[in-house]
């Protein structure tokens, strides 16, 4: 692999412009903007509801490898692409969180020369909305246990907590645990656990907002368990009289973020849901802000189309009132190899026979794109050890399945290394015919809807659901939460619910083994198989080799 600078490296070498240049390129002047510094600055609420001009790109993915394949560096760099090409164009992405800066895969800002500016902010505190948002979810977790403490004129069950408390790190240790010990003064004695932060239902309601009306009511509909006896009245945030602290709270957050690409061009940065553990996409908020001030908006949705892509046109989409007009995949010849069984440790080792192996995937994800409604392009997303037979490979596959293709250099050459890519999605959008739909109607009752995305997204037989799930389903329905969109938790890694199943798998059934309300977000959560809502870190984590220097220069954040 040739010498290359990281991407901290190549982050400190920009120069940045100042952000309100950045700002006037797109119609802003200086009282649009709350500067956080030169280079960040919030906009108002406002600007979402100005009409739309723009027309809105998705880019998503294959099932990734554990490093993932690049979906935000595509995202930043044909972005800077189209800009080259005289394109009005702005993207919108989801802000990192510090778990994964700090734990294994590193930050969210893009990568080599088509990252966001200023990346190292991006990736540390940013804004703070990361921390509003935790300090919202953590107000009504102890509101919630002072109203045990003080009368719990509620009735609400100690035993049927269902909120849990929150924190943006990965800390294994924190999954489950016992709080209230040391006596009478300490509150009740009960089982709590943890979730990261990017799995708070407070990070989905802040990226499904409209307004800050809409945020507070949000607010008060979220559930934190039930009443005591055989009802099981569902108590919410509102009952507690939590929700209006907590939306000052987030009077700040709620406020998209404007940043830069490399090259100097317009990013939206807000909103950090997960793309496995919730549904993965940046805010609504910012997403149609840029489409009132750009004539292309590009975005990206969380890990591959079978996650965070059917989460954006199912979910966002629909609450949104967004229609999408074309969607970039993102392939690599990596992912295909471990899909088709290659060792993970040897990705950069051509292997003809695992890469064709693996394929299929890839053709899986562009019919799941393809029954939206939407054009699709695919991008293969260079990487330094892919062989030129590797790559002809995958791109003679693709373009049998007749759609468009572009090799894509960003990383190493930036916008100048997705123009053939850029072109390719605005073939794609003067095609035209886009009639974009979602894929249920959440009228359907819960299972229906499972049913529909297992069989239509995943490509497999349907659904089976454990004793307590059924029972999680029953009561949603009898709440009335039965006609809401469905977000499934599941592995990125595979079609299925088991993260060792690769390829284009058939003839399988997912497990359902809970289900639980987010009923401030506007849906209902079913997780399968094995994922956790607080991961943990590895044996050697990347903060081990994060410092900053006497110098003042920051080294080891990527």
């Amino acid at each position: 692999m040739p010498s290359f600078p990281s991407d901290i490296e190549i982050a400190q070498a920009a120069r940045p412009r100042p952000i309100t240049e950045v700002a006037a390129e797109i119609g802003l002047g200086a009282d649009d903007l709350d500067l956080y510094g030169k280079y960040k600055a919030k906009v108002p609420l406002e600007l979402s509801g100005r009409p739309a001009r723009g027309r809105l790109v998705l880019v998503t993915a294959v099932n990734p490898t554990p490093a993932g394949e690049g979906k935000s560096t595509v995202t930043v760099g044909l972005t800077q692409a189209l800009r080259r090409l005289g394109k009005k164009a702005v993207l919108c992405m989801r802000e990192p969180s510090l778990g994964p800066v700090f734990g294994v895969k590193g930050g969210a800002a893009g990568g080599g020369y088509s990252q966001l500016l200023p990346m190292q902010d991006i990736n540390l505190h940013f804004t703070g909305d990361f921390h509003a948002i935790t300090s919202a979810h953590s107000l009504l977790s102890a509101m919630m246990d002072n109203h045990l403490t003080h009368g719990n004129s509620l009735d609400l069950d100690p035993r049927r907590i269902t909120w849990p408390r929150a924190i943006d790190m990965n800390d294994r240790a924190l999954r489950h645990a016992v709080i209230g010990l040391g006596g009478v003064a300490n509150g009740f004695v009960r089982e709590e656990k943890w979730v990261i932060v990017p799995a708070s239902e407070i990070m989905a309601i802040l990226a499904l907002s409209t307004s800050y009306a809409d945020l507070e009511e949000r607010l008060a509909r979220i559930i934190v368990g039930s009443t005591a006896g055989a009802s099981k009245k569902p108590v919410r945030a509102g009952d507690l009289k939590a929700s209006g602290a907590m939306a000052l709270l987030l009077s700040d957050a709620i406020r998209p973020n404007l940043v830069q690409t490399l090259e100097g061009g317009p990013a939206f940065v807000h909103a950090g849901p997960f793309g496995n553990i919730a549904h993965g996409c940046n805010s609504i908020l910012a997403t149609k802000t840029a489409l009132a001030l750009a004539d292309i908006v590009v975005t990206e949705a969380g890990f591959g189309s079978d996650l965070g892509a059917e989460k954006f046109f199912d979910i966002k989409c629909r609450f949104g009132g967004l229609k999408p007009e074309a969607a970039v995949l993102v392939a690599t010849v990596r992912s295909c190899k471990m899909q088709g069984g290659a060792d993970k440790k040897q990705l950069a080792t051509e292997d003809l026979g695992a890469l064709e192996r693996g394929l299929p995937n890839i053709a899986k994800h562009i019919e799941n794109v393809r029954q939206f409604g939407v054009q699709v392009v695919v991008a293969i997303n260079r990487h330094f050890a892919d062989t030129d037979r590797e790559l002809k490979m995958v791109q003679d596959f693709v373009e049998k399945l007749g759609a468009p293709v572009a090799l894509t250099e960003v990383f190493a050459k930036g916008g100048a290394g997705g123009e053939v890519l850029g072109k390719a999605v605005l073939a794609a959008l003067d095609k035209g015919g886009a009639k974009f739909q979602p894929l249920y109607a959440t009228e359907l009752p819960i299972k229906d809807k499972i049913d529909t995305i297992v069989r239509k997204v995943y490509g497999g037989d349907g659904a089976d659901y454990t004793p307590s799930a059924d029972k999680a389903i029953e009561y949603l329905q009898s709440i009335g939460l039965g006609q809401t969109p469905v977000c499934i938790a599941k592995t990125q890694y595979s079609l299925t619910d088991d993260a060792t199943r690769l390829g284009r798998p058939t003839g399988f059934r997912i497990t359902i083994n809970e289900v639980w309300p987010a009923a401030g977000a506007g849906f209902i959560v079913a997780k399968a198989g094995e994922i956790m809502t607080m991961p943990g870190l590895s044996k050697e984590p990347s903060a081990e080799k994060i410092r900053k220097l006497p110098s003042g220069e920051v080294v080891g954040l990527f």
